[in-house]
């Protein structure tokens, strides 16, 4: 029993030959590798998110945090009014606003029937 203990804590030398530079690049590739996979998107996403709030105007619908559609009815510096139903307004951080589903610019899009004869 102890031989199987004693082997695997055995460590072995490394090879002779071996550029100590080898060892470090390792760790540096992944150090890259995260950078260009997980931070750069990440920044991208926020810097996106961050102009689509301060291109917040009157009319667009929006989703808040929690899911909640609504109206924008009033913009300031660091909240937004939304109506979300008829009499009903709601003062939330822009902060919370995830996404903005349709721009008050945008022409409303009519679905048309077609009857073929």
């Amino acid at each position: 029993m102890t031989f199987a203990f004693s082997s695997l804590f055995a460590q072995t030398a490394a090879p002779a030959g071996q550029a100590p530079g080898l060892q470090l690049l390792m760790p540096v590739l992944l150090i890259v590798m995260f950078y260009f996979m997980l931070i750069r998107p990440q920044r991208r996403q926020q810097k996106e998110h961050q102009a689509r709030l301060a291109a917040l105007k009157t009319g667009d619908e929006v989703v808040a945090a929690g899911g909640i559609h609504g109206l924008v009815t009033n913009v300031a510096e660091r909240t937004v009014t939304l109506k979300i139903s008829d009499g009903v307004k709601i003062k939330v951080e822009k902060s919370s606003v995830s996404s903005v589903t349709k721009k008050s610019d945008e022409p409303e899009v009519v679905a048309t029937e077609v009857v073929s004869s």
